[in-house]
């Protein structure tokens, strides 16, 4: 199958190796893997932070370069639940009915990365290697908006070697929210502090998640508490092999 790879701006900022990964694994599942260059933003930070204005061209790009996709792979729930929330309320409100019509034609070929290898390819151990303690946190975006549920969980149980340790309290967010841990930075703190909290008394070596932008904000206050936990896109788990 043809992929095409949406990074997302944070991935593609900070965390390459993430889109390195996604490529890596689907490439090793036997499917070609395309990275449209002229892509940008999706227009989620613009559009949670009030800017619906701004963000209108921007999902109107997103849609004329991905239009004639066989699917998208994204690995951002957060993007995700952006095109699908949103993206048909801001062709509405715009009364742009050529939009419309092509994001109704669009959104059946958008995966988030885990949604793609269980329910597309209906795939659950993707051949990975990790023997390392994780645990999973779920973000608010695939838990509340995608509905992604124990999909991530299912597949980080069929990698070898991995000892999957629960994560107390998954549910509860990490308190990055985008432009609400800057504007909010108390509360986003204290929200934090509970969840660093619950992945320190898993005794986990790595806490993955589905989406880097939850990942940023749970490294950085690992980092400085010194607790020698790391923290790992679940694609770069699942493309592991026998040499990590």
């Amino acid at each position: 199958m043809r992929i095409s790879l949406f990074i997302t701006c944070y991935n593609d900022t900070l965390f390459p190796g993430t889109g390195k990964a996604v490529v890596a694994l689907l490439d090793r599942l036997g499917h070609q893997v395309v990275f449209p260059l002229e892509q940008t933003c999706c227009g989620q930070m613009h559009f949670n932070t009030g800017y619906r204005r701004e963000a209108y061209p921007l999902a109107k790009r997103f849609i004329s370069i991905f239009k004639d996709a066989e699917v998208v792979c994204i690995p951002s729930s957060s993007c995700v639940a952006m095109i699908r929330d949103y993206y048909p309320e801001l062709a509405r409100e715009n009364n742009d009915e050529q939009m419309v019509a092509e994001v109704k034609s669009l959104l059946p070929r958008i995966f988030e990365f885990t949604e793609l290898l269980t329910d597309h390819f209906k795939l659950e151990d993707v051949g990975a290697y990790f023997p390392h303690r994780v645990t999973y946190h779920a973000s608010c975006h695939g838990l509340r908006s995608l509905h992604l549920g124990d999909k991530p969980l299912r597949l980080l149980k069929n990698v070898r070697g991995l000892d999957l340790i629960e994560l107390q309290d998954t549910e509860r967010c990490c308190g990055f929210g985008g432009t609400f841990a800057v504007k909010n930075a108390e509360v986003s703190t204290a929200m934090l502090g509970d969840k660093v909290r619950s992945i320190l008394n898993t005794r986990a070596e790595v806490c993955t998640a589905c989406d880097n932008s939850c990942l940023m904000h749970i490294q950085g206050m690992l980092h400085r508490q010194y607790a020698g936990v790391r923290t790992l896109h679940i694609a770069e788990i699942l493309a592991a092999g026998a040499d990590q």
